[in-house]
């Protein structure tokens, strides 16, 4: 067994500026990763840049990441940043935010990388510049993990990069999803739902690293009535939610994901569907699945939600996110991949067959 997470993560109201010099400490020039408006609505970029600016550390905004993060983007962040001669990267933002700041981190400090070539699995580890997270969705957890997730339209793919990538600080601070829609933090929230299941279903779950999901699903399971309820979530639970989408993110960090996460990235390169309702579509049926390889693990993940059965679980997806439709022949065509993808099939409980991954399709995904 073993236990790994190198970065600092605090979680905290106000956490970036009562944590300054801990962000100033990180480098001397920095470039700061972003979307177009949710950092400067939600405050977090005002914070960043009032403690960048007492402290006298230069900084440059690249807010052009867009969801799903692509190769041409980070390309076009890179060149900024070595123009500007960045020694360091803060992300901030949901989960793309974060992933590119980790691969531009990545590509500043090898310059003889290109961008779309960073799928491509490395002769050795690759050294990259300091990242700093700061959250602003209750979701991806990728404050607290080494991965990036990276879209390249060239090839139609997107996937996680090979590249070990920890941020060296996260600063996590509920504060930040006021501004944020109700749908969002759901769709979020469903997102770290997914890295919770998938870390227990999962046959690198051990003693250690199940503390962490197991943990995060009862926080998940008390925040859910407010997740399924009409109107907006009390922000007295901002926090709470924040709190468990970082657990979740350490769950994955030492397990990786299964199943919903691999089947997602189809939905999302290639029908447009936004992440966590992406992975949130597959859940209730991979856990079907499980249930036959494992199922003291499963009853345990519904007790932690409050949850007597899977027919339960599937409902309370459905009412967070709905259903989605596809073709058959988009089906049958993603199916068909997944059916070879090791990297994920080899981290399911079991045996899993085939007809399994078929099933979980033809439960998860209606037809047009």
């Amino acid at each position: 067994m073993r236990f790994f997470v190198p970065t600092d993560i605090y979680v905290e109201k106000n956490c970036v500026k009562n944590h300054a010099q801990n962000i100033l400490s990180v480098g001397l020039r920095a470039l700061i990763m972003t979307g177009r408006h949710s950092a400067a609505k939600n405050g977090s970029l005002n914070d960043v840049t009032e403690v960048l600016d007492d402290g006298n550390v230069p900084f440059l905004v690249f807010n052009e990441v867009e969801e799903n993060p692509s190769t041409d983007t980070l390309r076009k962040a890179t060149l900024a940043a070595r123009d500007f001669k960045a020694d360091f990267v803060i992300g901030i933002g949901g989960g793309s935010a974060l992933d590119a700041a980790k691969a531009v981190a990545l590509l500043l400090s090898n310059p003889d990388v290109d961008a779309d070539d960073l799928h491509k699995v490395p002769d050795r580890q690759l050294e990259h510049v300091p990242v700093v997270a700061v959250p602003t969705t209750c979701g991806t957890g990728s404050e607290a993990t080494p991965v990036a997730i990276i879209t390249n339209h060239k090839i139609g793919l997107k996937k996680s990069i090979p590249h070990v990538i920890f941020p060296v600080l996260a600063l996590v601070d509920g504060k930040y999803l006021a501004s944020a829609k109700k749908q969002l933090i759901v769709n979020t929230a469903v997102d770290a739902l997914s890295h919770m299941v998938e870390s227990i279903l999962n046959v690198k779950s051990n003693a250690f690293n199940r503390v962490f999901p197991e943990y995060g699903l009862k926080l998940w399971g008390e925040c859910k009535d407010a997740l399924l309820a009409s109107g907006d979530v009390d922000v007295s639970l901002y926090e709470k939610l924040m709190l468990t989408s970082t657990i979740a993110g350490m769950s994955i960090a030492h397990t990786s994901t299964t199943l919903p996460h691999g089947m997602s990235y189809d939905l999302t390169l290639h029908a447009g569907v936004p992440h966590g309702p992406a992975v949130g579509y597959f859940l209730a049926a991979y856990t079907e699945v499980c249930a036959k390889f494992v199922p003291g693990d499963v009853e345990r993940i519904l007790s932690l939600l409050g949850l007597g059965n899977i027919g339960e679980f599937t409902t309370m997806l459905q009412s967070l996110i709905g259903t989605y439709a596809v073709t058959r022949e988009m089906r049958d065509k993603f199916a068909a991949a997944m059916k070879v993808n090791r990297s994920k099939l080899d981290l399911v409980p079991g045996k899993i067959s085939p007809e399994d991954v078929d099933f979980v399709y033809e439960k998860s995904l209606s037809l047009l």
